[in-house]
């Protein structure tokens, strides 16, 4: 776009000597993304100088060094950036030197020009710059939006031959602006349209997002178009200066050989080298510059290219040594960049937070999406004590110049047709392919060097031939032989360099493929020696002790990931426990798993045997195969009566029928023992396969669902995975050094990976808890200092902060037909309750509508909801106003719990609280207390309150906390909605009043489709209550994984904020994510910090070493863990516009986990995601009662979608009106 001294770009300063892009005279080279200075200076060293980013004083203090900020020098960093005058200069000399940092933000600044020492004015704001000062003819303007440097009588907005106006017009749309050098056409654009014909022409200067073409000298010799070309890769344009190649790329691709040589111009994402005489990348001689090397955040030196002097970079927003004395550093954060600089298109046209400076995401590499905000700061320092811990990170060491080559391994029968349709291979066969393929020619295809994934994937260390191989496999027991095509495609070269300049920070967005890549390799060991269920890997042989009973054993294996880190490449390696059916034969394993199963009685257990072994896999015992066959069920008639046509294998004779008795007889020479009860059926499709039972084997391997163990068997399995830390810490060390493990077998070595089989020592720091605020006997507040080991209080002496008046309650007691201790003594609990509740500051009177029923009647959902329609009526009467809540007292856990819950919370309108006879007949002061605080809080009392204002948040403002979850169906079900819910603080400052939304969506989306219309709702909810919206807003989500933080980045996050701007609402916004489903924990080293049991204290912050490389993100453990292994939250900001710094960040979590409406303790998790997680799996009840209740219901909505997993609009609409919560309870914690 610029010649002759044009200026382009925002706060990139340039000139000199006139042979610079953004400031150079005829001849100037251009970079699509490169700012250079002049005489050919590159990004700040030397010659005119580059700016980054806008201009800015450093904002982290200073201390002394000399040397890099000379008059020789040119010195930048992430924040830092001054081209310093003198033989290295941003342009000039002496007087006319230019300091652009300084000033307000957005306030407009005076400089020194850059030409001939007459005045630059530049702004970071869209701020019109001011009258005839700073418009003059002499005067160079900047701002967001206004730019016109000077050239001779070029100025904002004027005319004549040198004149440049770039502002105005639509965004997005071409603009028109006078040449900065021979009066001909300057087109400029903000997005990525591609220019006209005539905005083409030789002589005119073209540029936006991605087209860009600086014309030096008209039509000449030497044009240079730069656009076109497939984003990513280099293309070559002409040389702005002397006719040489020019080559540029939009990523991070390294320059061939060619692209590199001496007289040629390389810039990508991270190659950049203009050429002035014989510059090139990593070139030598007085003027070349070589910036690559060093490590990230330390200040390197590089050639001046001008006179050789010094020139200073460093990658971060470290300070450079300067020889003023020290400035205090400055800890609160780094200073504030522009939105409009940083955020994607979409949210920036939005204009969300016009009065917020925003510490944003850095933009993606394409510019098109935003990745999540950097760290703000070295980490916290709030903490009471230090103490030294174990994580079980396993450093992964590899070399950057390794390359893993990733090929596309397509299988299929030389023969492809059977009977007209395509012939699938199975799993099993396709890994008996490739191992064949080794097998065959070992040299080409080494095993030992590839890992397959079983069916498309193979990553190599070596190169492997492609092209098409004929593979045959022999006939067999286990397979059916016969010839295979195998073809071998080249997909990706992996190069490690890649994933090291991630770590580095170099690149912004992960390199997963590289990841996935690496994450296979360390599968491979432990795939063939181990069984595989989801990501984590079992041993084949039990343990001793570790049977289960009624034929099942518990397996006790690992799962592991690998995670970009602080540290570098690190394998989180974590142990895990699940229950599996054991290998044994089929009638052994009916013996055991059915009560009092009895062969000779098997017509009493049929539909026990049928549903305890539908489904299973089993292998053959009457013949030698290891081939695995699927159960469909029992066959209608007794082994005895079974018959099927045999064919003559010489065809001799036509087909003869036979008796399965009389065939196993003669043909596998096994006399059949039980003759009189059903076989299995083991056929496929149309396919017959009847096999005796008594020749069925269960296959190893197969999982035993949780949910189904008997109480006994439940216990024993969750002991052994709430394992102590000690016995966790020695598991999971002796799987890291299995022979079977991910680093066994040599396959990590092969692939040049070197793991250190030491865990990682880090420092935790343990956050004081906050001082909390209870009711006292006199009806005021009191300050409540929290117990020191576990951070518990007790409500001994106390009552709750604010106390609801319940007089309009009700009891219905289901255990009317019990007896014994199941049995409600309802006169005696009534007066319990009431008595605790005023000792804990609720006044509750008696109530005067109680009800008997049986738990049957949950059987009954006509009759249940007439109950609950009846009493809701009769208390009107009584009271003259609605039911405050009406209790539910039942004798044992029911399903009926989802219809009652249904009913009363979506149909009815009545808050109900559930309670189990037996506790209520106990009465104990704790019990009741615990029921007490529940009822409060559904009412909207005030349990407990923070003391001291929440951190970071002391000013003035109301402030929202919102959380938001997806609950998704079980593994086995393929047609059910997920359920998204959202909560949200309904009061400030306490922070501990919430309302829920909840809606169904499609199955298995964790995307949140509705999230701005449940926001929107409840930030009006909010205002209706408090006459004001709040001002800020803190999301947390829960339930999403680091492959899905774009989309709730840049899709739930964009929606949001186009809600909110539909009502001219525009609220700053921090959005973090909340993860539990992780594999980090941490071991106390020292005895004098564990627990009783072990574990870490409650406030325990890890935020170095073990954390994402640049991004902000911290793991703390906020409870006491009282059993097992404590699992600390991980914490990641993804967008940030009110500026945290790590100490109020974790601070401000921290002590909102003591404001957890429904216990005296810190939760583990932040409550408005805990909130929004009852929430979600309240609506997975009302789902479950809303298909067990109408079965016409089941069959047009669930039956319907099993052909896809999608749900049509009008089906979504059906199940909301089901989900919709009823106006009674829209403002009130039902949940709790």
């Amino acid at each position: 776009m610029e010649g002759g001294g044009g200026y382009r770009g925002r706060g990139r300063d340039g000139g000199g000597r006139g042979d610079s892009v953004e400031r150079g005279g005829p001849g100037a080279d251009y970079s699509a993304r490169a700012r250079d200075g002049g005489g050919g200076g590159w990004r700040g060293i030397g010659g005119g100088g580059y700016q980054l980013r806008p201009w800015r004083t450093g904002a982290q203090g200073w201390e002394e060094k000399q040397r890099q900020q000379q008059g020789d020098s040119n010195v930048e960093s992430g924040h830092w950036r001054s081209q310093v005058m003198g033989t290295a200069s941003t342009g000039g000399s002496g007087e006319g030197s230019s300091s652009v940092g300084g000033g307000s933000r957005g306030a407009w600044r005076r400089g020194v020009d850059n030409r001939v020492g007459e005045l630059s004015w530049r702004s970071d704001s869209d701020v019109e710059p001011s009258g005839p000062e700073q418009q003059r003819v002499d005067t160079n303007v900047e701002s967001g939006q206004w730019r016109a440097p000077a050239v001779g009588s070029a100025l904002v907005g004027g005319s004549g031959e040198g004149s440049s106006r770039v502002c105005g017009g639509g965004r997005g749309s071409w603009r028109r602006g006078g040449d900065n050098r021979g009066g001909e056409a300057s087109w400029r654009c903000d997005h990525n349209a591609e220019p006209s014909p005539e905005q083409q022409q030789g002589n005119a200067n073209v540029e936006s997002v991605h087209w860009r073409a600086p014309v030096v000298g008209g039509p000449g010799e030497n044009p240079s178009r730069v656009g076109g070309g497939s984003r990513g890769l280099w293309r070559r344009g002409g040389d702005n200066r002397g006719g040489g190649e020019a080559w540029r790329s939009d990523s991070n691709v390294e320059p061939s050989p060619e692209q590199q040589r001496g007289e040629t111009n390389v810039e990508s994402g991270r190659w950049r080298a203009p050429v002035v005489g014989p510059a090139w990348v990593g070139g030598s001689g007085e003027g070349s510059s070589s910036i690559g090397g060093g490590s990230r955040g330390t200040w390197r030196r590089g050639g001046g290219n001008r006179e050789g002097g010094e020139a200073w970079r460093s990658g971060t927003g470290k300070s450079p040594w300067i020889a003023a004395p020290p400035v205090q550093r400055q800890l609160q954060r780094s200073p504030p960049e522009r939105i409009a600089d940083r955020v994607l298109p979409e949210l920036q046209s939005l204009r969300m937070s016009e009065k917020v400076t925003t510490f944003q995401s850095e933009p993606l590499e394409d510019s098109n999406r935003n990745l999540p905000v950097k760290r703000p700061d070295e980490g916290g320092t709030l903490a009471t004590r230090t103490t030294t811990l174990c994580v079980n990170h396993f450093p992964v060491k590899f070399s950057p110049d390794t390359v893993i080559m990733h090929y596309d391994l397509n299988i299929k029968p030389e023969v492809p047709l059977k009977n007209g349709r395509p012939v699938k291979v199975s799993k099993p066969n396709l890994l008996m392919i490739r191992n064949k393929l080794s097998s065959d020619d070992p040299v080409r295809f080494p095993l030992s060097l590839t890992a397959y994934d079983g069916e498309k994937n193979i990553f190599s260390a070596v190169s492997l031939p492609t092209g098409k191989f004929y593979v045959q496999l022999p006939e067999g027991e286990d397979t059916r032989g016969g010839s295979y095509v195998v073809t071998i495609k080249l997909v990706n070269e992996l190069k490690l360099c890649k994933l090291r300049d991630y770590l580095c920070g170099y690149l912004l967005s992960i390199p997963r493929d590289i990841l996935q890549g690496l994450d296979l390799v360390m599968k491979e060991n432990p795939a063939r020696n181990m069984i595989a269920v989801g990501r984590s890997f079992f041993p084949r042989g039990p343990r001793e002790g570790d049977d289960l009973g009624s034929g099942i054993m518990a397996s006790r294996g690992f799962q592991h990931s690998l995670r970009p880190t602080s540290q570098g490449l690190a394998m989180c390696l974590d142990y895990s426990v699940l229950a599996f059916r054991k290998r044994m034969p089929v009638i052994d394993f009916l013996g055991e798993n059915i009560v009092g199963f009895d062969m000779h009685n098997f017509r009493r257990f049929r539909r026990e045997v049928d549903r305890a072994l539908k489904g299973l896999k089993v292998n053959v015992t009457h013949r030698k195969t290891k081939q695995k066959f699927i159960i469909r069920g029992l066959t209608f008639d007794n082994t005895n009566r079974i018959l099927f046509d045999v064919e003559d294998p010489e065809g001799k004779s036509s087909t003869r029928r036979i008796r399965i008795v009389d065939y196993f007889r003669d043909k596998y020479d096994k006399e059949i023992l039980y003759k009189d009860i059903p076989c299995l059926d083991l056929g496929k499709g149309n396919k017959r396969n009847d096999v005796p039972i008594e020749f069925c084997v269960l296959v190893e391997g197969q999982r035993y669902p949780k949910e189904h163990l008997n109480r006994h068997a439940a216990i024993m399995l969750k002991n052994m995975s709430l394992a102590k830390p000690k016995v966790r810490k020695d598991e999971i060390c002796s799987m890291v050094c299995s022979k079977d493990g991910p680093f066994g077998g040599g396959m990590v070595q092969n692939f040049g990976l070197k793991v250190d089989s030491n865990m990682t020592e880090v420092t935790g720091r343990i956050i004081e808890p906050p001082e909390l605020k209870l009711g006292a006997s006199d009806g005021k507040t009191i300050k409540v200092t929290v117990e020191k080991v576990k951070c518990q209080w007790n409500l001994v002496g106390k009552s709750v902060v604010e106390g609801k008046r319940i007089d309009r309650w009700g009891v219905i007691d289901f255990s009317s037909s019990d007896r014994g201790k199941f049995r409600l003594d309802r006169d005696d609990f009534i007066r319990k309750l009431i008595n605790r509740c005023k000792d804990l500051g609720i006044h509750m009177g008696d109530p005067r509508v109680c009800k008997r029923a049986t738990m049957d009647i949950f059987l009954r959902l006509d009759m249940l909801r007439e109950l609950l329609e009846s009493t809701k009526e009769e208390a009107y009467k009584i009271y003259k106003g609605h039911l405050q809540i009406l209790l539910c007292v039942m004798s044992k856990r029911d399903p009926g719990y989802k219809y009652l819950k249904w009913i009363s919370e979506t149909q009815v309108g009545i808050v109900t609280q559930c309670c189990l006879s037996t506790y209520a007949n106990m009465a104990n002061d704790q019990n009741l207390a615990n029921l007490a605080i529940k009822i409060n809080a559904k009412l909207g009392g005030s349990n407990v309150e923070l003391n001291d204002p929440l951190p970071h948040f002391e000013d003035k403002g109301h402030v929202m906390f919102v959380g938001a979850d997806v609950n998704h169906p079980g593994s086995g079900n393929t047609t059910s909605p997920s359920i998204a819910a959202v909560v949200a603080t309904m009061n400030w400052p306490a922070a501990n009043r919430y309302a829920a939304r909840v809606r169904p969506q499609d199955h298995r989306k964790e995307r949140i489709l509705s999230f701005g219309d449940m926001c929107l709702e409840l930030v009006e909810n909010y205002a209706r209550l408090n006459n004001v919206r709040p001002d800020k807003i803190v999301v947390f989500r829960d339930g999403v994984s680091e492959s899905q933080f774009d989309m709730a980045l840049n899709e739930e996050l964009l929606d949001l904020k186009r809600a909110f701007q539909s009502v001219k609402y525009t609220p700053t916004i921090t959005l973090i994510v909340a993860q539990k489903r992780h594999q980090t924990r941490f071991f106390p080293e020292s005895a004098r910090d564990r627990s009783s049991l072990g574990n870490i204290s409650p406030g325990t912050v890890v935020d170095t070493i073990v954390v994402h490389p640049f991004e902000f993100d911290f793991y703390l453990c906020s409870h006491y863990g009282s059993l097992g292994t404590s699992k600390p939250t991980h914490y990641h900001v993804l967008w940030d516009e009110h500026g945290f710094t790590s100490n109020h960040l974790q601070k401000l979590i921290y002590d909102l986990c003591f404001t957890f409406a429904r216990c005296t303790k810190p939760v583990s998790l932040v409550p408005p995601v805990y909130y929004a997680d009852l929430v979600a799996y309240r609506g997975r009840l009302y789902f479950e009662a809303m298909e067990g209740h109408s079965p016409a219901s089941t069959a047009s909505t669930s039956t319907s979608s099993t052909s896809s997993s999608s749900l049509s609009t009008s089906s979504l609409d059906q199940k909301f009106n089901f989900f919709k919560l009823h106006p009674n309870l829209e403002n009130k914690m039902y949940f709790v």
